[in-house]
């Protein structure tokens, strides 16, 4: 499709795609380094791991899954202060950040993704955990919660994307709803003859600005960025399971449709989670809940689909709230 969107994606990496760009809203917070770090092995590699809080055993852990696919955890760093409680556990999916980068394409199914997750539950001995995935992590989240019930103790469906076809309707909204100068540049950009790369990049961070990226960076977050290592976000899985353009799907995901599960999880253990000008639409979002009746959601004030960075604060105190819940019941 459109050639040149793969450099607007190595400049943006995680605003035009599903995935958390790592920035923050707010004013400083800590990001506190890994108690332990691993690699453990999965079909295809080995992926990388990294855990804090190790010494609450007596306390439920939670999983972050992070978005892409081709993401990395080092959007959801900001939430490591959750380890104060219980283990957090976060990890970079295979084919990206510090996990190891086969570019298989016979890695590239969604099953796959789910019994890498379970594989890490084994690895760590965790019989029970609470399962936090965000954008595409969150179709994995809800795959692993309908095959995986007996370990799921509860789960949340951040930035939801569970669906293609409702994510590019939302898509296709959310570009409608532009100046009409923009929209004519970006039917432009997806045609056979793009213009030049300057002008698109232009029109799609006006586009995104409103629903990906935060108006302040965090040092902090920058700082992990800049030393965490490994490859970072992995373009070439992105484009094989979604595609080059948000806009349409072309990729592994194109039919991707996983909403009828929701009627095969427990809705008094489901939270979706969005941001207050999220891309994941709340109307759509509330079409979802009205499949899991009973299932709750939360809205982060202020929040774009990055909020975990964008309103960490909030983030934060909603799901220490909701993990505390259901940990009792």
């Amino acid at each position: 499709m459109y050639k040149t969107f793969y450099y607007l994606m190595s400049r943006l990496l995680n605003i035009v795609c599903l995935s958390l760009l790592a920035f923050s809203a707010y004013a400083e917070y800590p990001v506190v380094i890994a108690d332990k770090e691993l690699m453990v092995p999965v079909e295809g590699g080995n992926v990388y791991v990294r855990l804090n809080g190790v010494t609450h055993t007596d306390s439920i852990p939670v999983v972050f899954i992070h978005g892409g696919p081709g993401g990395t955890h080092n959007g959801f760093v900001g939430m490591t202060e959750l380890a104060d409680e219980r283990m957090v556990i976060m990890y970079d999916q295979l084919d990206s950040g510090k996990s190891d980068q086969p570019n298989d394409p016979i890695n590239w199914r969604v099953e796959r993704f789910v019994e890498s997750l379970d594989a890490i539950r084994k690895h760590l001995k965790v019989e029970k955990w609470h399962l936090v995935g965000h954008s595409w992590g969150s179709a994995i989240a809800l795959e692993y919660t309908a095959k995986y019930p007996q370990h799921t103790v509860s789960t949340v469906l951040g930035g939801t994307f569970i669906s293609t076809p409702h994510w590019i309707m939302d898509a296709n909204l959310l570009v409608n709803a532009a100046p009409q100068k923009i929209q004519d540049t970006l039917k432009e950009c997806e045609s056979s003859q793009p213009p030049e790369v300057p002008v698109c990049n232009a029109a799609y961070i006006k586009l995104y600005s409103a629903y990906y990226t935060p108006v302040k960076p965090n040092e902090a977050i920058i700082s992990y960025e800049e030393n965490v290592g490994g490859n970072g976000f992995n373009p070439v899985i992105y484009n094989a399971m979604w595609g080059p353009s948000e806009f349409s799907s072309t990729g592994v995901l194109k039919h991707y449709d996983a909403t009828h599960l929701l009627t095969n999880i427990d809705p008094a253990r489901t939270l979706f989670m969005i941001g207050q000008y999220d891309s994941a639409r709340i109307d759509t979002v509330q079409d979802y809940l009205a499949l899991a009746p009973g299932a709750e959601l939360a809205v982060v004030p202020g929040g774009a689909h990055g909020f975990y960075d964008d309103r960490p604060l909030v983030t934060q105190a909603l799901l220490r709230s909701w993990l505390r819940r259901k940990d009792a019941n």
